[in-house]
């Protein structure tokens, strides 16, 4: 068997293997990776050249970047703008997120758009109420629309605009190709509009997740964290004045004031006060307790009551300094076993259990001996919260970093955070410096900025389209070395080498967009360029209208989860299957040929001079 016929039967094990969906489709395409270096085909270095591709850099920094707007709430705000916008119109959400998503590929590619606003989108299909499938496949395809708008929105066209100056022509203008992007974009959003309903499917993933927006409120109910609570605040003659929050505990626990406990300490300007800064005039105790404990103890410290409504309340103890979660006792914690009481400061001294809860009923307010599946609702600093997750000892029902990410819009280190995307975009845009240059940057800095620790910037990363695209970058190798492209190209120009220059941008477009469901846009490009420049000039035509057309089915890869790094990425959360992107796909991949054959034509005519 010839190197040529093995390459194309791993292929069709892979597509059989990869439809079934009974094997991981990073498995699948690693083992492929594997049978080209056993046949022979591919060496050991190009079998694993993937791994080290500069593509896997960049897509990896383009996720942690992403992962530093969610955790600092910009993703959040942004959720909640666009569930603003929309309303509780799907169609409208869909407009708006397709629009967002095309013009952000522009800047930082389709893998960046649909790493940056998946997380928005999931945040609002949660809330509107509206199945995955339905949004999520839609924020990918219109990223490949971007990608036409300008000349950095893909590596394909920086390629073609190279070809181009190869072959004596001037490069592509920045914008030269705006208006097939905005062609492409209008149709495709007008299609997902019309039959996107009925093209997708309707089923909910299972990895979708909570929407944690209003979580907080959520637990202060159930915990009933605003029964009993009072706010004192500091006077000129009270004698807590200058004494930090940790020896003003200490005080308390000497003072006979039986069920009382301090919650938070809130400055003036109503923002968290840190445990070790001196209390000040105007500073306001919330503290918990029985109505004639707490007047006692406001006589005694010369403390005033103020009357706040319980939105303020819950801003006091959910801000962007600090926050509470829910921890379960697993049946061998060490905890088992110990006496605590709601408003008792942890051991560490860095946080307060407001509540105990046992079987969905509350204890307290006296002492607690713990048990096997209690639940306890610790408050204080994010920071402290996120090294108490860490604890052996208790299972955390919510992560603190999720909870601080969706409940907390534009929190620490947002500013940070939008700069840093701004700077990559810049450097994107302009060129300065390579991509995957310019995404490392960027990820390196939302971590030496503190916007993201380094524990979450490594969860952040998928490492399973990472595996999934590292180990299908020598399949396009592996058609390139043994000739399986270049056949099925010369078998293009004998079929339409000779005939009307319209069925070459079919064959052109047909079999450039037939590859790109396999392999990568950029592999494609690659190969199918040089037959396209071929082909132009044996029918005499201009190789631009050739190379624009190859370009535009570069960017139609609708048909299957593996064309592309951002249907990956939508596979997921959508909870879509292998055979569920060529419904939506068929109509897309339509409307992107009638562009490359009809309008191409007319924006670079067939006898404009080379």
């Amino acid at each position: 068997m010839s190197d040529i016929a093995i390459t194309f039967a791993i292929i069709g094990g892979m597509v059989v293997l990869f439809v079934s969906n009974r094997v991981p489709v990073a498995v699948v395409a690693l083992c492929a990776a594997l049978l080209l270096y056993a046949t022979g085909i591919l060496e050991l270095s190009e079998a694993l050249a993937g791994f080290g591709d500069t593509t896997i850099l960049f897509i990896a920094s383009l996720f942690v970047v992403s992962a530093s707007l969610e955790a600092s709430g910009v993703t959040a705000w942004a959720g909640q703008v666009l569930v603003r916008r929309a309303g509780n119109s799907r169609e409208r959400l869909l407009l708006l997120t397709m629009l967002l998503a095309a013009g952000l590929t522009a800047m930082i590619g389709s893998s960046g758009a649909a790493a940056a606003l998946l997380p928005v989108l999931v945040l609002a299909a949660v809330r509107l109420g509206q199945p995955a499938a339905q949004l999520m496949m839609p924020l990918a395809f219109a990223s490949y629309s971007g990608s036409m708008l300008v000349l950095t929105g893909s590596l394909v066209n920086v390629l073609i605009s190279d070809a181009a100056v190869e072959q004596g022509m001037p490069p592509f203008a920045f914008f030269e190709m705006t208006l097939i992007g905005v062609a492409l974009l209008m149709g495709h959003v007008a299609i997902v509009l019309l039959f996107g309903a009925k093209l997708l499917p309707s089923r909910s993933s299972r990895g979708m997740p909570e929407d944690l927006s209003r979580h907080s409120g959520k637990l202060s109910e159930q915990y009933g964290l605003f029964e009993d609570l009072y706010q004192l605040e500091v006077t000129a003659a009270s004698p807590f004045i200058g004494i930090p929050r940790a020896v003003l505990e200490v005080r308390l626990e000497g003072q006979n004031h039986p069920g009382l406990s301090l919650i938070a300490i809130r400055g003036p300007d109503r923002s968290g006060a840190a445990r070790h800064r001196p209390l000040a005039v105007g500073d306001t105790l919330i503290m918990r307790g029985e109505t004639d404990v707490v007047e006692a103890f406001m006589a005694e410290n010369r403390l005033v009551q103020v009357k706040t409504e319980r939105p303020s309340l819950q801003t006091a103890l959910f801000n962007q300094n600090y926050g509470f979660i829910e921890v379960v006792l697993p049946p061998r914690s060490g905890l088992i076993g110990e006496a605590v009481f709601p408003g008792m400061i942890t051991e560490s001294g860095d946080l307060i259990i407001l509540g105990i809860q046992r079987r969905g009923e509350r204890l307290g307010p006296g002492q607690v001996v713990l048990a096997a599946g209690d639940t306890l609702l610790l408050q204080g600093a994010w920071e402290s919260l996120e090294e108490q997750s860490r604890d052996p000892d208790v299972l955390v029902v919510t992560a603190p970093s999720a909870l601080r990410g969706q409940g907390i819009p534009l929190g620490t280190g947002s500013r940070r955070a939008i700069a840093i995307l701004l700077l990559m975009v810049g450097l994107l845009a302009s060129g300065a410096v390579p991509s995957v240059v310019a995404a490392l940057l960027a990820a390196c800095s939302v971590i030496l900025l503190g916007v993201l620790k380094v524990e979450r910037a490594y969860r952040a990363i998928n490492w399973n389209i990472l595996i999934m695209i590292a180990s299908l970058i020598p399949l396009s190798i592996a058609m390139y070395k043994t000739g399986a492209a270049y056949l099925i190209a010369d078998t293009l120009v004998a079929m339409v080498g000779n005939a009307s220059p319209y069925a070459l941008l079919a064959g052109l477009f047909l079999l450039t967009a037939g590859l790109g469901q396999l392999i990568s846009s950029t592999a494609t490009a690659l190969i199918i360029i040089p037959v396209a420049i071929a082909s132009a000039a044996a029918i005499q035509v201009s190789p631009r209208t050739a190379l624009v057309t190859v370009a535009v089915a570069a960017a139609a890869s609708f048909l299957t989860p593996i064309a592309s790094s951002a249907s990956l990425m939508v596979q997921g959360p959508g909870g879509y299957r292998f055979g569920d992107y060529w419904r939506l796909g068929l109509p897309l991949i339509g409307w992107s040929f009638l562009v490359a054959v009809f309008l191409v034509p007319l924006l670079w005519p067939f006898g404009r001079p080379a």
